[in-house]
């Protein structure tokens, strides 16, 4: 069985936070991807629950997401989005608390995290937003908060006797600025409190923006992603830009392999490379809707192209699957 890779990125960067050098970066740094469980094991239970966490870590995954967003009294939780109609019973629990708003540039009607106190998100609890999934687990679980979600990793990182990574995505942090939320400064003070803000720690922060990215580069060691998907973004040039305030880059799977059998894959693993980037795709999931035509509707055959191409870390609603992919 391969040491998993979190274990030796982990090891690589203490050494050289001992001696003062910079982290190693590049593919040879690392001799196995790592295993980003998204959202949890979110295609096994509700995404972002403690339960799902759970479930991803029992499966092999390396590192866990939460995507966190605030409450009105200034809690960090864990949400894909501050709209929660889709994903939890706030519908029926608070009807009249639906509104309308413009979160960055979108105009959306719903229920907002920013609108509730955290006692309130308490007697929600979550459900499978996707249709063709299992709802079987609809409506027993709760919205975790960061903290919690940095105690599980730490619970689950002892009970196993292997580190438990944990990779936050700022959501729409300029929008949550806006509103004297800032989503960065508590995300560190927690990170902070638990002895996490430092260069070897188990943690990256990612985000879409890249504003507060930048920011955050001047106040904390830990390893930050630029979330891209566009091909702007991953130009070398801008790559290299990148490469000036984050650790790596998440792409999406199609910005690396096409949809079809035909399709050629694209130079952006080799020049984020060489821009001393690591590289993160997401997200991996089997279903028709998602899964690329080129595999046949084998989804361990994209896990397998894409470790054969470089990757350097997979993002996976089921991270059982990615696991098998790649053969551990």
């Amino acid at each position: 069985m391969a040491v998993p890779a979190a274990i030796l990125l982990l090891s690589s960067l203490a050494a050289c936070a001992s001696t003062g050098a910079r982290a190693p970066v590049g593919p040879s740094a690392a001799a196995a991807p790592i295993v980003i469980a998204h959202r949890g094991a979110s295609g096994h239970r509700p995404e972002h629950t403690l339960e799902g966490y759970t479930l991803a870590v029992q499966m092999g995954a390396d590192f866990i997401e939460p995507d966190l967003v605030r409450t009105k009294d200034g809690a960090l939780v864990a949400r894909h989005e501050n709209e929660i109609g889709g994903t939890t019973d706030v519908a029926t629990k608070f009807a009249s608390r639906k509104t309308r708003k413009v979160v960055d540039g979108d105009t959306i009607n719903g229920w907002f995290t920013e609108d509730f106190t955290l006692a309130e998100l308490r007697t929600l609890r979550a459900k499978e937003r996707l249709s063709f999934r299992s709802h079987a687990y609809d409506g027993q679980f709760r919205i975790p908060t960061f903290d919690e979600v940095l105690a599980l990793a730490d619970s689950l990182g002892r009970a196993r006797g292997r580190v438990v990574g944990v990779y936050p995505e700022t959501k729409h942090p300029t929008y949550f600025r806006s509103i004297g939320l800032p989503i960065e400064e508590p995300l560190l003070l927690a990170l902070r409190a638990r002895g996490l803000d430092r260069a070897d720690a188990p943690v990256f922060i990612q985000s879409f923006e890249n504003g507060n990215l930048r920011t955050l580069a001047t106040q904390t060691r830990v390893r930050l992603i630029q979330l891209v998907s566009t091909a702007p973004q991953v130009t070398p040039a801008a790559l290299r830009d990148i490469a000036t305030y984050a650790y790596g880059v998440g792409a999406n799977t199609r910005q690396i392999v096409g949809e079809d059998s035909s399709a050629v894959p694209t130079t952006l693993i080799a020049d984020a490379h060489a821009a001393g980037l690591r590289v993160h795709v997401w997200t991996l999931r089997p279903e028709p809707v998602f899964l690329a035509k080129r595999y046949g509707g084998d989804p361990i055959a994209e896990v397998r192209e894409l470790l054969r191409l470089g990757v350097d870390g997979l993002f996976g609603d089921y991270p059982d699957q990615v696991v098998r992919g790649l053969r551990r």
